[in-house]
Formats: C-alpha cells, sequence, structure tokens
C-alpha cells in the first residue's frame, strides 16, 4: 500500500472522527490458471485495464469505508501484470472517506490513532488468506498535513470469527499528532491576553465606576464571544475536552474580576456614607476639651486612622493584584503539564 503526498487529511464527518486518505492498493496473489510461455522475450504480461475484471481478484473490502471513489482519468487509475508462472500483480489508485474512533478528551493538544481495517467479504480463511508484503506500507516522503503530524505506521494481522467462520484480516494503525500551533495563535494567546487586560481594573481607583464597569463588561464579552465562536466548529461530545476547561476557566477568572470590582465599589461606598457622620460626632465630643489649634491636629490624627482603618476596597485591590495573577499562573503550569507532558 502506497500512502500517496498530500492526500492524507481530517474531515469534519460525523464529529471529527473521520479521515480522507488517497492511495495505490498493490496487491499479489499465485493463479496457477493463468501460467503461460512469456512471448516476445517480456517479463510479463500487460493487461489493458478494460480487461482486468475479467480476471478473478481477491474479494477485498475495506471494513471503516464510507465513501471511496475510483480515478478514472484520463484513464482508469489501474494495472495488472501476469507472470509466466501465475503470479498476478494489481495495483488500483482509491481516494475515500474512512471512520476513526478519535478520542477528544485532549483536544486539540491531542494525538490520535486511526486505522485500515481490510477483510475478505465473502472467502472464509480456508479458502483465502491475506498477508502484509515484507514492505506492507510506502509514505511518500514529501507527506505533509495541514493540521496533523504523520506519525508511525504499524501493521498487522488481524484474523476474525463471524458465527463460527474465520475470516482473513488485515489492519494498518497510523499515529495522528495534531499540530498546535494554529490554535496558539488563535484560542490561547487572545484568550490569555484577555485575562490580563481584566486585572488593569485592580490599579484603577474604585471611584471611576464607568471606566471600570466598561473594562469589566467588555473583556467578559470578548472571551464570551471567543468560546462561542470557537465552539461553533468544535464536535458535540458528551464528555469535556481540554479546549472547554480552558475557555470555562478563562470565562471564570474575567468574571471574577468583574465580581471583584462591584465589590470594591461596594466597599468604597459604604466607607463614603460612614466617614462624615463619624468625624462631626468625634468634633461635638472634644469641642470643650481644646483648644481650636489642638483640635484641628487631634480632628486631623483620628481621620487618617479611620480611613486607613476603613479603606477596605483599597485593601482587596491590592490583594488582588497579587492573587488573581498566581492562581492563574497555577493553572497554565497545572493545564500545559497535564495536556502536554
Amino acid at each position: 500500500m502506497v500512502i500517496n503526498h498530500n492526500n492524507l487529511m481530517i474531515v469534519n464527518h460525523n464529529h471529527f472522527k473521520d479521515f480522507s486518505m488517497s492511495m495505490f492498493l498493490r496487491q499479489e496473489w499465485k493463479d496457477t490458471r493463468l501460467m503461460h510461455n512469456p512471448q516476445n522475450n517480456s517479463e510479463f504480461l500487460e493487461l489493458d485495464p478494460s480487461v482486468t475484471h475479467k480476471v478473478w481478484r481477491p474479494d477485498l473490502f475495506i471494513v471503516n469505508e464510507k465513501r471511496s471513489i475510483f480515478h478514472d482519468v484520463t484513464v482508469p487509475n489501474k494495472y495488472m501484470h501476469i507472470y509466466p508462472d501465475g503470479l498476478v500483480k494489481y495495483s488500483i489508485r482509491i481516494s475515500g472517506t474512512f471512520g476513526c474512533p478519535m478520542d477528544l478528551q485532549s483536544y486539540p493538544l491531542d494525538s490520535q490513532q486511526c486505522y485500515l481495517r481490510m477483510e475478505s467479504y465473502g472467502y472464509s480463511a480456508s479458502t483465502l488468506s491475506f498477508r502484509w508484503n515484507k514492505t506492507p506500507v510506502q509514505k511518500s516522503p514529501d507527506l505533509t498535513l495541514a493540521q496533523f503530524k504523520f506519525g508511525e505506521v504499524t501493521t498487522y494481522q488481524c484474523d476474525q470469527d463471524y458465527n463460527g467462520v474465520l475470516y482473513t484480516c488485515l489492519r494498518m494503525h497510523f499515529n495522528l499528532t495534531r499540530e498546535y500551533g494554529f490554535y496558539m495563535i488563535q484560542v490561547y494567546i487572545p484568550s490569555i491576553l484577555t485575562v490580563l487586560l481584566s486585572w488593569v481594573s485592580f490599579w484603577i481607583t474604585a471611584e471611576a465606576t464607568p471606566a471600570r464597569t466598561t473594562l469589566g463588561l467588555v473583556t467578559v464579552l470578548t472571551m464570551a464571544t471567543q468560546g462561542v465562536g470557537m465552539m461553533a466548529n468544535l464536535p458535540r461530545v458528551s464528555y469535556i475536552k481540554a479546549i472547554d476547561i480552558w475557555f470555562g476557566t478563562c470565562l471564570l477568572f474575567v468574571v471574577a474580576a468583574f465580581l471583584e470590582f462591584a465589590w470594591v465599589n461596594t466597599l468604597s461606598r459604604v466607607a463614603k456614607r460612614k466617614q462624615p457622620s463619624s468625624i462631626e460626632t468625634y468634633n461635638m465630643d472634644n469641642l470643650n476639651e481644646e483648644n481650636e489649634k489642638g483640635k484641628k491636629i487631634n480632628n486631623n490624627i483620628k481621620k487618617i486612622k479611620y480611613l486607613a482603618k476603613n479603606d477596605k476596597a483599597r485593601t482587596v485591590d491590592k490583594i488582588s493584584r497579587l492573587t488573581f495573577p498566581l492562581l492563574y499562573a497555577v493553572f497554565n503550569a497545572i493545564y500545559w503539564i497535564v495536556y502536554l507532558v
């Protein structure tokens, strides 16, 4: 079997669980009925593609094939060579879509193992037996894929019993490792920047309500839009994927930053309401006990102590400046270690 270059691709059929491939399927078998004496010193007979159907061929079919075509431009892409001892070499070009049971829990940092399974449709193993050649699979050296890195190919026998009858079977496995450069540029880096932008709110004074409100809403809506846009092109599976965890956590951090502003704003407004009455009460209680100059100095000292004691809004912002980046860094470390290492 020869896998043709630039013709293997993963396509969006049935939730990312199919792949398309173009290949040359080559078979050899010996049929003593076709033994003959060589003519004109030729090594073998070359049959015209229009008459190859008159020669017996193994009834090979691909179990996980969903749809496929034979190539006919400009003539049928197949040949059959018959040697004097009855050896037949048959090759045909096929392009098709084949099923692949992908596990997308690590998507888009995943690697998949797809396969081709070939069996005899009607002949039992006692009549017909398939075996791989010494070089079972040849891969074009310039084979490149847009989304995947084509890895190791393994082949083996997989004879299968159906209703007590053994049928011959061949199976080929190949590894596909997803290239995540596209997702780094389009998904991960923009979402990281959005989360970082939401933290700018911690450095804006609590009194600047319009600025912090606008910043919080913009980052939340941006993250939500990114998530919806990305999820629209993802397979609808019942389990959680790596990309779901990423977007869910990033959205949680952005929403938490917005809620932190709401808390800080509330603390700031409460402090403003309490401050004037407290200072005024203090002035009335000490009006007759101190002179004018001492009263002003003492009032200023008490006011400073009061503000320092009750300025919880600024304290929350200062804590958030350290807590949010630290927690996000911990999440990133765990996420990338789990899905890459």
